[in-house]
């Protein structure tokens, strides 16, 4: 039986960003438990934020509300990769861990930019709803 994807789900950006999700769930999974567990809860978190607020944005029907889910996705993306600079400076993940996510997330900060620009000039030329 064929699922109906929904429209987030046809998002490169929103492809991007879960597996993002996945990656740095596993990751954490190798976290020590004693003073780190606070990083691994943020990390895991932000990394969640990220997809489901692309989704998010994308069940919107107003463009300016699309776009500020698109802003939060961003910000969001920001906040993992300054946890995962951390991380990797604490010896929590390998140079290829953080590589492998960093490259992902500059990808994904690239897709979102571009959302965010259309669905910006959706908003100027008065079609936000389309």
């Amino acid at each position: 039986m064929e699922r109906k994807l929904f429209s987030f789900e046809k998002l490169e950006a929103w492809k991007n960003a879960k597996l993002i999700a996945v990656k740095t769930l596993k990751l954490t999974l190798n976290f020590p438990d004693s003073q780190f567990s606070p990083i691994a809860n943020q990390m895991r978190r932000s990394a969640i934020s990220i997809s489901s607020n692309i989704a998010e944005g994308q069940g919107r029907l107003e463009g300016k509300e699309q776009s500020q889910f698109y802003k939060f996705a961003y910000s969001s993306l920001m906040e993992l990769l300054n946890q995962l600079i951390i991380s990797r400076d604490f010896n929590l993940i390998t140079e290829v861990e953080y590589d492998e996510i960093r490259h992902l997330i500059e990808k994904t900060s690239f897709q979102l930019n571009g959302l965010n620009r259309y669905t910006r000039s959706k908003i100027q030329t008065g079609n936000s709803n389309k």
